[in-house]
């Protein structure tokens, strides 16, 4: 098992796991919440590759990693993750406006 410090490193070799063989690679998500770190292993049973935080601000980062590897898994290994960018989310959501007292 190999700890990767960089989470940039992580995606990209996960991603590479991932299109190496598509079938038997499996990624898992654990929450300890008396520790407050969060763990996320991706493995082919050959290699695994872990990442750990305790950071609140990566859990956006990791809905980045879920909606690549949702893409991934739906559309075929072949798929450009740069399209995948969770820009789809804000875009849909209006801003707000003229809810505030009027002064």
């Amino acid at each position: 098992m190999v700890y990767i410090a960089s989470w940039d490193e992580f995606v990209e070799r996960s991603v590479q796991l991932f299109r190496s063989d598509p079938n038997s690679t499996r990624y898992n998500i654990k929450y300890r919440h008396c520790d407050g770190k969060l763990v996320l292993k991706v493995t082919d049973n050959r290699e695994c590759l872990k990442f750990k935080t305790d950071q609140a601000q990566d859990a956006k980062k990791m809905e980045k990693l879920n909606n690549i590897f949702f893409a991934l898994m739906a559309r075929g290994p072949d798929v450009d993750i740069s399209e995948v960018t969770g820009k789809e989310q804000a875009d849909a959501q209006p801003t707000k406006k003229g809810r505030g007292r009027k002064q």
